[in-house]
């Protein structure tokens, strides 16, 4: 099990928030996701088949890139 904390610049509302957590929990291995506006971040724990470069590389496709 993994747990990692993202930048994601473009959250900016909870329906951004919403999208984040919806899209990466269809990600099998995914166990948890916690989107914040405040602090345009999220927090993810995951675990395989997930990665990181999994979760980013959605991120990316739903217009939310982290940096």
């Amino acid at each position: 099990m993994t747990k990692t904390t993202l930048n994601i610049p473009r959250i900016s509302c909870q329906h951004c928030v919403h999208t984040i957590e919806m899209e990466l929990n269809d990600l099998p291995g995914i166990l948890e996701v916690k989107a914040d506006a405040g602090s345009k971040t999220a927090e993810i724990t995951f675990q395989d088949p997930a990665t990181e470069e999994k979760i980013l590389e959605l991120l990316a496709e739903i217009n939310y890139p982290v940096q």
